[in-house]
């Protein structure tokens, strides 16, 4: 059950007038959240405008739907921003939306409610799935994944420098007694690190690492980057905040790889048309203001980075 807990968005007039929203444009908000920035989209539409919002957690999408209930401007799917182009497609609007904005990471009510198993600061069951009624959670995960699977979600996801240390005492471990809260897996990486960072909990990086894997969440953001050219209109833009290395260098490279346009032999001589970029990058990487970071310290690690599809 989840408890009651505000969720700030960061980032948000930054997102939005990264938006650039027309009036009766067509946007899609791919993580919906608790509706920060859906809201701040709404109030530049008009009357005409559409916006969809998809997310996979089911108590986002009950927020959602209340939201639309009052505004008919507002279409709302259950699922994963990975299947964009297939919402799109039938609603008919490939090529035609203005604009979509991705706000990764997790919410405050999803790592504040202890049942959803998140965060190692409340203890409860060692679940991590943004939708609790697919896939497996973490603590049936870990009862049966070997050693090296385990090093290497750690490593991989987490960059865990105490990957394989971590992973054989949760081995050793569940071979006693099943891993089956946060409490308990927040002690073994502890007991496991040999050394701690003053400024950030030792069990950080393999939450994360664990959180991102159970949910695909990489491999989510990468196939909905795969189509978002396909799917934004002409002077349509791509706004993504990310939260960790992993997720914006990803973004990153999509954004340079597009704007770059085309792979050519080097000493090929060729002219900028040539290369047929197909997005260009809008300023640099936005972070978040001391101000921000002072009223909601989630933000500290936040970036944003926005792209313009040209052609």
């Amino acid at each position: 059950m989840e408890t009651e807990s505000p969720h700030q968005s960061v980032l948000i007039e930054e997102g939005i007038t990264g938006l650039d929203i027309k009036q009766n444009g067509f946007y899609v908000d791919g993580t919906f959240g608790r509706g920060g920035h859906t809201r701040g989209i709404l109030k530049g539409l008009g009357v005409d405008g559409r916006l969809l919002v998809i997310d996979k957690d089911p108590e986002a999408v009950k927020a959602a739907e209340r939201m639309a209930a009052d505004d008919s401007r507002l279409i709302v799917e259950r699922g994963t921003f990975a299947m964009l182009q297939r919402l799109i497609e039938g609603r008919d609007m490939m090529g035609k939306v203005n604009g979509v904005l991705l706000d990764l990471g997790v919410s405050s009510p999803q790592l504040n409610d202890p049942d959803r198993g998140f965060s190692f600061m409340n203890d409860g069951p060692l679940d991590m799935r943004m939708d609790d009624s697919s896939g497996l959670p973490v603590s049936q995960w870990l009862h049966t994944a070997s050693e090296q699977d385990i090093t290497r979600v750690l490593r991989e996801y987490g960059e865990e420098r105490f990957a394989k240390r971590i992973a054989r005492a949760i081995v050793n471990t569940r071979i006693e007694t099943p891993i089956e809260t946060t409490r308990q897996l927040s002690d073994i990486v502890s007991q496991a690190s040999p050394t701690h960072d003053r400024h950030k909990h030792p069990a950080t990086r393999t939450f994360q690492a664990l959180r991102i894997f159970i949910n695909n969440e990489l491999e989510d953001l990468k196939a909905c980057l795969s189509q978002i050219l396909d799917v934004l209109a002409v002077s349509g833009r791509l706004v993504v905040i990310s939260f960790h290395s992993l997720e914006d260098r990803i973004v990153k490279r999509f954004i340079r790889t597009h704007a770059r346009g085309g792979e050519f032999p080097p000493g090929m001589p060729v002219t900028a048309q040539q290369f047929k970029p197909r997005l260009r990058a809008i300023g640099k990487a936005v972070f978040p203001s001391a101000e921000e970071i002072e009223r909601n310290p989630r933000a500290r690690s936040a970036v944003m980075r926005i792209a313009e599809k040209i052609c």
